[in-house]
């Protein structure tokens, strides 16, 4: 133990001189002469702001440019972080009616490139600079139309000296959502100025993207739909570039973009409901959708298991649950331990949840909601059934894996079937954890069967499977403590557990982006026998 720590710690501390010898390397003269190495190709192919839509969430409305004079706040450095980045990102570009002032406009650009024209780590950061260069080429009409012969060697100079910092800098990143954005970035510029090495660059990036980042199901590796729906976006848009700008299209891009979008329909346009699961929060896609449609994009899927998650609906009930094993490592930044959790919505409202997914990861609350305690589902001792461990950016990844087995899936006209096992506690506690829910279609009611299977390393611990509910779900316990009563907007339901301690608790609820709110719990308490045992409970429309 001793001689790995030492290990680790070495290790770490070669990284960090390496990244600080590299720091340097980027802040110097030799560095800054290299990237500003360019040809004199002006822009060709100027995209249309309107195919950003699927990306840009903005009101209606715009704004002038006279409200957006911002040449004074380059030099300020009090400015929080995530305004930072979205001043720098120009992305705010396309709140600007284009009814104005282009001079007001170019002003404010070529202010920006005199304050930043060497390598900054803030404003030069790769999801920064890639939004950056997208946003000044897609607005071309304010940002380079009627410019003077100076300001577009200038415009076009900055451009393409941000582009080749980022070729060279875009594999050294470990997010993989900003490698995405880059490379949407490098493929546009060379669009733009018919560049044929930015273009096949970005092309053969895409390619290894595609090819490293799903799995066989063309589901992202990190089982996150809200990174589902991010690369979807990305890919149809840099397919609405080449197709704009005349250029042949892959077929590899065609591919992943038909198999996402069988995902994404599968997910969501089957379901138009926000599951909670792995890393996801309450976000509407409507807005995608009609892009989608807009541009004649449509999607099918009639399977009832994908990613690793189970869907079963009809008119009334849709009954989701998470059947898939935990993503390796460097998939894991947005994992939550909710192996075998499940939702269940009636007629809209949603009965059972999971409490979502707290995504700042420097706040203690994103650890909290990655715990299989945040979800519908067993746990041991209050541990959580997938061992998270903090890397040296602050962010709990998986330490130790875990998989699900024997899984299977019934959907028949009057009985559905979900089933399947984990091996999350097995190495701890000595135990295969094992859910099967029924539901009976024509009675609405659900029985669900969490079975504790032992091995010779069994280990005696408290148990409790948890239920959550949103936030004003009304939750009432009967006075002979047998079953609990759930009042949703539109119907009523009971909770029963004939042989085992029921109780409601209060929790947390993170459905919304980065915020909380109070919720209730039903939760069956026990401790696990030496001998397989099985909890039984059910839940009845009244």
């Amino acid at each position: 133990m001793i001689l790995k720590n030492s290990l680790n710690f070495i290790s770490e501390f070669f990284n960090y001189s390496s990244n600080q010898i590299r720091k340097i390397y980027l802040s110097s003269r030799i560095y800054n002469k290299k990237i500003s190495r360019i040809d004199d190709k002006l822009i060709e192919y100027k995209p249309s702001p309107n195919l950003l839509d699927c990306l840009i969430k903005y009101d209606k409305k715009k704004n002038n440019i006279e409200n957006f004079y911002l040449n004074s706040v380059w030099s300020d450095e009090d400015i929080k972080e995530i305004d930072y980045k979205k001043l720098h990102s120009f992305f705010w570009l396309f709140t600007i009616d284009l009814k104005s002032s282009k001079k007001i406009t170019q002003s404010i650009i070529s202010n920006w490139i005199d304050k930043n024209q060497k390598y900054n780590s803030k404003s030069w950061e790769i999801d920064t600079l890639s939004k950056r260069v997208i946003a000044w080429i897609s607005n071309s009409k304010l940002s380079y139309d009627d410019s003077d012969e100076i300001y577009k060697e200038k415009f076009n100079s900055n451009i393409k000296k941000q582009v080749n910092h980022l070729i060279n800098e875009i594999n050294r990143s470990k997010w993989v959502n900003d490698k995405m954005i880059g490379c949407a970035s490098i493929i546009l510029s060379g669009l733009s100025y018919k560049d044929e090495k930015y273009l096949d660059y970005g092309l053969n990036l895409l390619k290894k993207i595609i090819n490293s980042s799903f799995d066989a199901q063309n589901f992202p590796k990190s089982r996150n739909f809200r990174q589902l729906t991010f690369y979807l976006k990305y890919f149809i848009l840099i397919r609405e570039w080449l197709k704009e700008s005349q250029n042949e299209i892959p077929e590899y891009l065609n591919e992943i973009i038909f198999f996402l979008g069988q995902n994404y329909n599968f997910m969501w346009q089957n379901t138009n409901q926000n599951l909670l699961f792995n890393g996801n929060h309450i976000n509407s896609n409507a807005d995608f959708d009609k892009y989608l449609n807009f541009h004649n994009y449509k999607f099918k899927n009639e399977s009832n298991e994908n990613g690793g998650y189970a869907i079963l609906k009809n008119k009334n009930i849709i009954l989701s649950v998470d059947l898939g094993s935990s993503p390796q490592k460097k998939f894991s930044s947005d994992y939550q331990s909710g192996a075998l959790s499940f939702e269940i919505f009636f007629n809209n409202c949603k009965l059972i949840s999971n409490c979502g997914y707290f995504q700042n990861y420097k706040h203690q609350l994103n650890s909290i909601s990655k715990s299989t305690a945040t979800h519908s589902a067993l746990v041991l001792d209050n541990r959580s059934s997938c061992k998270m461990k903090k890397d040296t950016d602050g962010i709990f990844k998986v330490d130790e894996e875990i998989k699900v087995i024997k899984k299977n899936v019934v959907s028949e006209k009057k009985y559905w079937n979900i089933s399947g096992s984990h091996d999350g506690y097995l190495k701890k506690y000595g135990v295969i954890h094992q859910r099967e829910i029924e539901f009976f279609v024509e009675k609405n009611k659900f029985i669900g069967k969490d079975k504790l299977i032992k091995n010779k390393k069994f280990k005696s611990s408290n148990f409790e499977i948890r239920f959550h509910f949103e936030p004003g779900v009304k939750i009432t316990k009967t006075q002979d403590g047998k079953s609990i009563l759930i009042e949703l907007e539109n119907s009523g339901w009971k909770f029963l557990c004939k042989d085992h301690k029921i109780d409601v608790e209060t929790g947390l609820y993170f459905g919304k982006k980065n915020s909380f709110l109070e919720n209730q719990n039903i939760f069956i308490s026990g401790l696990t026998q030496n001998e397989n045992q099985e909890i039984i409970w059910e839940i009845i429309k009244i």
